[in-house]
């Protein structure tokens, strides 16, 4: 019964129901201290009655914050009674964030789970580590050897049997450089803007996402080929067909320098596009065409258009505007033989969205395509009525337009 408490203090409270239950706690092979003041977490661990512990989970971090010997103190205990899984969040005293110290050696941790607030961590020596350790999960927190920067390779090279590795950091992650034979799942997740590069190996990986932003205008990341877009944000994962990339794309006011992404990254072989564009007006024909060639194996390309709800008149995109160039975009020929289910959302019909179709139609073997108009247009507009020929004239390719009302979906065309 007091098992299943999973919480070292709830159990303790139950000596009031009787006697007989005073101290059975310290007998419990699973402990959980949650908003616990962490000397009394100290207290607590030394009266344990167990050699060991199946689990220990110690979260402080929302209620208190300690000082870095006291967080090294926590973890030599936690060592001593050398849980199977094993989850700490402790909060630091501010100025402490970069006092080092040694992790010690969990010789038969399965799991364990870090966020010590940007604590700098140095692993344990090469002949103790985590032998035994198969799922690792750190947020905001880094694991050096002295060198000022995360080294996940020394880190790896603690764990032999290491299968899942999540890195949340919102402190930058440098050059993400991975290597190794018994990962199969990995989660990189940067809030930063910092992150430089990415290399990783893993001839086993099953599942992979990695998501990172980056800084708006005027030191913007962008992708070569696409002019005035920038990248907000960037996510790149796995389904059954392959790599998924998800892009969060704006059109920027003014940009002095330019990163090219393509440079900080080997993008790999892409079966599936989603892209998330801030359009402010402008048109994004060009630019996706040219992510397109870049990822010329996409399966399956997602558009969302973000919706514009007020535009001032220098935002209008003109003739000659950067956003259309090359002028003769919507007669090119690209070979896109991958390309068969298209999805746009927030479709508004206008001139260039549906010579973007057009295109698409003409390149692409497509065999599914869904339009979600947006909400403010009228579906029987001169866009649209020219979006249903188009259909008309492919009657080999499943189309649906859809419009959202306020009762709910409404399909247009099907």
């Amino acid at each position: 019964i007091l098992v299943r408490l999973r919480c070292a203090g709830a159990a303790a409270r139950t000596s009031v129901l009787s006697r007989r239950w005073r101290g059975l706690w310290r007998h419990l092979p699973e402990l959980s201290f949650r908003g616990v003041a962490p000397g009394a977490v100290e207290a607590a661990l030394a009266q344990v009655a167990l050699p060991k512990l199946s689990l220990l989970d110690i979260d402080t971090s929302w209620l208190y914050t300690l000082r870095a010997d006291a967080v090294a103190s926590l973890f030599r205990t936690a060592a001593r009674l050398d849980p199977v899984e094993l989850s700490m969040m402790l909060r630091v005293h501010p100025g402490d964030e970069l006092v080092p110290f040694v992790v010690p050696s969990f010789a038969r941790a399965k799991s364990i789970r870090l966020d010590v607030d940007m604590l700098h961590l140095t692993p344990p020596a090469l002949d103790g580590g985590f032998p035994a350790l198969e799922r690792l999960s750190i947020t905001n927190s880094r694991f050096d050897t002295g060198a000022d920067r995360f080294d996940i390779g020394a880190l790896i090279s603690r764990c032999p049997q290491l299968r899942v590795l999540e890195l949340i950091n919102r402190w930058g992650l440098d050059t993400v450089t991975i290597n190794s034979a018994t990962i199969e799942e990995l989660l990189v997740m940067d809030v930063q803007f910092s992150i430089s590069g990415v290399d990783i190996v893993a001839p086993v990986l099953k599942k992979f996402t990695f998501s990172t932003c980056f800084p708006s205008s005027p030191n913007a990341v962008g992708i070569d080929g696409i002019g005035m877009w920038c990248l907000g944000h960037l996510k790149l994962g796995t389904e059954e067909n392959g790599f998924v990339l998800g892009l969060n794309l704006e059109r920027a006011h003014s940009v002095t320098d330019m990163r090219n992404l393509q440079e900080m990254f080997q993008l790999p072989n892409i079966s599936a596009l989603e892209l998330c564009v801030g359009t402010r007006g402008h048109v994004y024909g060009a630019m996706a065409l040219n992510l397109l060639r870049i990822c010329n194996a996409t399966q399956r390309l997602k558009l969302f258009v973000r919706p514009v709800f007020w535009r001032t008149n220098d935002e209008a995109c003109a003739f000659d505007c950067p956003c259309n160039q090359p002028q003769n975009w919507r007669s090119q020929n690209i070979s896109l033989t991958s390309l068969e289910e298209l999805e746009i959302e927030n479709f508004e019909g206008s001139d260039h969205e549906v010579d973007f179709l057009k295109l698409l139609f003409r390149c692409a073997p497509l065999v599914n395509v869904t339009l979600k108009l947006a909400s403010k247009v009228v579906p029987s507009n001169r866009g649209c009525k020219e979006t249903y020929n188009i259909f008309k004239d492919n009657p080999a390719v499943k189309c649906h337009v859809h419009v959202y009302r306020k009762r709910g979906k409404e399909v247009i065309y099907a």
